[in-house]
């Protein structure tokens, strides 16, 4: 199981977010601490300036993402939205 982190902005992006689709982030993430989901959620590594990070996919226009903080089994969420946030 991965072990989630969320940074202050994570936070307070997703409260913004209405009820329903807070609810399907909360089912992503649920599904994202299962490695073997990461192929469904299209996990995948960022380019350019954002080469570090890391990103999965809500529903056809929300994303969050994200990065391994020290091991594969821990990760911080950074930012959460469309992809205007690239």
């Amino acid at each position: 199981m991965i072990e989630v982190g969320y940074s202050k902005k994570f936070l307070k992006m997703f409260k913004v977010l209405d009820a329903d689709l807070q609810d399907r982030v909360e089912e992503k993430i649920e599904q994202f601490r299962n490695r073997k989901n990461h192929k469904v959620l299209k996990v995948h590594k960022l380019a350019g300036n954002l080469k570090d990070l890391y990103a999965f996919s809500i529903d056809r226009k929300n994303r969050i993402i994200f990065e391994y903080t020290g091991s594969k089994n821990e990760v911080a969420f950074l930012i959460i939205g469309g992809h205007d946030i690239y």
